[in-house]
């Protein structure tokens, strides 16, 4: 691919939740990976890299800015999480979400972010209210436009409604490649079968997603197929696992600040089989984005069951991926 364009990779440190969870990987090791793949724009989650978040203390934070200068990587995103249950009896009202989404915003100034992910189930009201302090602190908020969601689903065209009579140019999208799934996951179906799901409700499951058949549509059949609990269970997954139109994302393009590169599994040849970048890439190419490329592994909760987890194999082989496809 010669095409001439200024697409940048990534690393989400999300990708490395196992090995942090265990205690196999420290901050400093998960920076050190990701910016020896070349990938040197690091995303942040407070809640994994940090303790005490979101009261982080200073030593911390230069701890942070000490292990990027060393591995010449950079902060590049802050995932913001919206705790609307933090009460057990009550959610989050209004007021309590918009200073909740302004402290995540001091906080990615602190870690020196240009872009704060906007987890999907943020209530557009409340991204408007936060836009003057975006703008103040000049970081960028982007929503997750992540499956089951897609740019045309109610839930985002009533963000985008909302967001784009602000007039600001700090509010915008994050587009997950989860809503890109052409083919039903391996490692899903692989779980499922080690659960004891029926081979031929499976196989059901695989050529009803292949077809794009409604999965309300698919869940009858298979009850009358004689389902049992997790066969039910993986038909479930079909909402969740969505084919879109990569090519969607060229309208909107102007407003798309960020990429959550997500994958199950690079295979042995390099490919996501799930996800078709080969078709994804050139999209972006075309419609001229220059942010980053962030893998997100998400493969490891799938096959932790039964095969050891290598997040860091797993994000150096997209990384490889990426640099085939983008003519590195």
């Amino acid at each position: 691919m010669n095409k001439q364009h200024n697409i940048k990779r990534g690393v989400s440190l999300y990708s490395y939740q196992y090995e942090t969870f265990l205690g196999k990987m420290t901050l400093d090791d998960c920076i050190a990976h990701a910016a020896g793949t070349g990938a040197r724009g690091i995303e942040i989650l407070g809640e994994q890299s940090f303790t005490n978040f979101p009261n982080v203390p200073q030593e911390q934070i230069d701890g942070f800015f000490a292990s990027l200068e060393r591995h010449g990587a950079y902060a590049q995103c802050h995932d913001m999480f919206l705790d609307t249950k933090l009460y057990k009896h009550r959610k989050l009202n209004f007021d309590e979400m918009v200073a909740s989404m302004q402290r995540d915003l001091r906080f990615a100034k602190r870690l020196g972010v240009k872009t704060m992910r906007i987890i999907v189930n943020t209530p557009p009201e409340v991204v408007v209210a936060c836009v003057p302090l975006a703008e103040e602190l000049d970081i960028r908020m982007g929503i997750e436009v992540h499956s089951p969601f897609h740019f045309d689903h109610p839930w985002i065209l009533r963000y985008t409604e909302l967001t784009r009579a602000t007039g600001s140019d700090h509010v915008g999208y994050i587009p997950d490649m989860g809503m890109y799934i052409k083919q039903y996951p391996r490692v899903f179906r692989d779980r499922f079968l080690r659960m004891g799901a029926t081979p031929k409700i499976v196989e059901f499951i695989l050529e009803a997603h292949a077809a794009r058949v409604l999965p309300d549509y698919v869940l009858m059949d298979i009850r009358k197929m004689g389902a049992t609990p997790v066969d039910l269970q993986m038909a479930e997954t079909l909402r969740h696992n969505i084919w879109s139109n990569p090519r969607r994302m060229l309208e909107f393009m102007p407003w798309i600040f960020h990429i959550h590169a997500k994958f199950f599994e690079i295979d042995e040849t390099g490919k996501e089989p799930a996800i078709p970048y080969e078709e994804i890439i050139p999209v972006l190419i075309e419609g001229g984005y220059t942010g980053h490329l962030s893998s997100e592994y998400e493969g490891q909760r799938h096959i932790e069951d039964a095969f050891e987890v290598d997040g860091r194999e797993q994000v150096k082989r997209q990384q490889d991926m990426f640099k085939r496809l983008l003519g590195e």
